[in-house]
């Protein structure tokens, strides 16, 4: 079975994103090696860097899709994603009241064998 190559371009756009991913990890896992660091400033900082990422993914998102590729990013269900974490931290921040967790899991599948119809549609 013959496999075809991924276009340079969806290759690119994938490597940057991963690579600023890494980026972000490397960042917060120096501030948490400083025990000195309160939690909560640390959780406030993995919110920027969440900010940070949520751009970047805009970014990436707006780039024109290359119609010949077979399988696409799915920059909206990772935009979903981040956004539960975000909330999860927040929700600790700054709770409102006690409640059970929310049960749902991230969806974590983020390759598409289409392209989106739009960039704020979700698949399930």
């Amino acid at each position: 079975m013959s496999k075809r190559p991924i276009p340079t371009a969806y290759r690119h756009r994938a490597s940057s994103l991963i690579l600023l991913m890494l980026l972000g990890l490397c960042v917060s896992s120096q501030a948490g090696a400083n025990d000195a660091t309160p939690e909560h400033a640390r959780l406030a900082a993995a919110l920027r860097q969440l900010d940070s990422i949520e751009r970047l993914v805009a970014q990436q998102a707006a780039q024109p899709l290359d119609e010949s590729a077979r399988f696409h990013f799915d920059y909206a269900r990772l935009s979903a994603d981040l956004e539960r974490v975000r909330a999860g931290i927040r929700d600790y921040l700054s709770p409102a009241r006690a409640q059970p967790r929310d049960p749902l899991q991230l969806l974590g599948d983020y390759l598409q064998s289409e392209a989106p119809t739009t960039a704020t549609e979700v698949a399930p």
